[in-house]
């Protein structure tokens, strides 16, 4: 990967990090509010539940940025995880924060559908 890739994908990185950080301050969803209907009550709380998965979603993409601008930095960026192969231009032009190439992804995908933890935790342990 050329020098002037690495540093449009930095670009990139760094663009959605600053935009998630500032999604991830943003906590107002989650805020538990009290209310004398029980209706209105169930609704809060569903309201905050999906307030809390998003911004769980968001923690965790903007964690996996955070590593991808850690690679570049450290020369890693472009490899997956896993097989150690080259990940494609054309999915890190897709999702620039990806640690797998489409293969793996595939792999980790089944093995998360299926419950199979193992993988996933080898894949940490990869990072």
């Amino acid at each position: 990967m050329t020098k002037t890739e690495l540093n449009r994908y930095k670009e990139i990185l760094e663009a959605k990090q600053a935009e998630l950080a500032k999604v991830l301050r943003n906590r107002d969803g989650i805020t538990i509010e009290k209310s004398p209907d029980a209706l209105d009550e169930v609704q809060n709380a569903a309201e905050r539940e999906l307030a809390i998965r998003n911004l769980d979603r968001e923690s965790n993409l903007l964690r996996n940025v955070r590593i991808a601008l850690h690679r570049i930095d450290d020369g890693s960026y472009g490899v997956c995880l896993h097989c150690e192969e080259d990940i494609s231009p054309k999915r890190l032009n897709a999702v620039p924060w990806t640690p797998y190439c489409i293969q793996c992804q595939e792999l980790a995908d089944r093995n998360q559908e299926e419950g199979n933890e193992a993988f996933d935790d080898i894949l940490v342990h990869a990072a």
